[in-house]
């Protein structure tokens, strides 16, 4: 049997991600690639996603050579990605967003960047969703800070809390 191997790794969608500024969704990261042979749909970048375990080793190990631990801050972020027309998605339910000052429906989404004030670096994040884990977003945050590495990035530089719900 000759099955297709995929056309699209974790690596691709973390470069899409570290050169993406506004846009992050699988049709955006198709766009990126219009005169590339054999370049991946954004079938190819769903399908990615969800042979992929939530696990951040991966962004790590691309991004470790960009973060300076002796200068910068690391900053922690809940964001909700909007879902309005979501009917039964993974991680969707209704949350406040700040964006539209009402609950709306979206996925929570706590990232831990890393910013020398000019560049700005995701280096770790946590998907939010009390209902299946039973944890808050300021649960997921001091977990992203117990990890080894991230415990070094703070002993030598700041922390800003932003828009964390205490």
């Amino acid at each position: 049997m000759n099955i297709n191997p995929p056309r699209c790794s974790d690596i691709i969608y973390i470069d899409f991600l570290i050169a993406a500024s506004n846009v992050f969704s699988c049709t955006e990261a198709a766009r990126c690639y219009p005169n590339v042979v054999n370049a991946p749909s954004h079938d190819a970048f769903t399908r990615c996603l969800q042979r992929q375990p939530p696990d951040t080793e991966a962004l790590w190990e691309e991004v470790k050579n960009h973060v300076k631990p002796e200068g910068g801050f690391l900053i922690a972020d809940d964001s909700t990605l909007d879902k309005p027309y979501a009917k039964e998605m993974v991680f969707v339910r209704r949350m406040w967003s700040g964006k539209h000052h009402r609950t709306v429906k979206g996925i929570g989404l706590v990232t831990l960047v890393w910013t020398d004030g000019s560049t700005v670096i995701p280096i770790d994040f946590r998907i939010y969703n009390i209902d299946v884990d039973d944890k808050t977003k300021n649960d997921h945050f001091l977990d992203m800070l117990e990890k080894p590495k991230n415990v070094v990035l703070i002993l030598n530089s700041f922390c800003l809390i932003h828009g964390m719900q205490v």
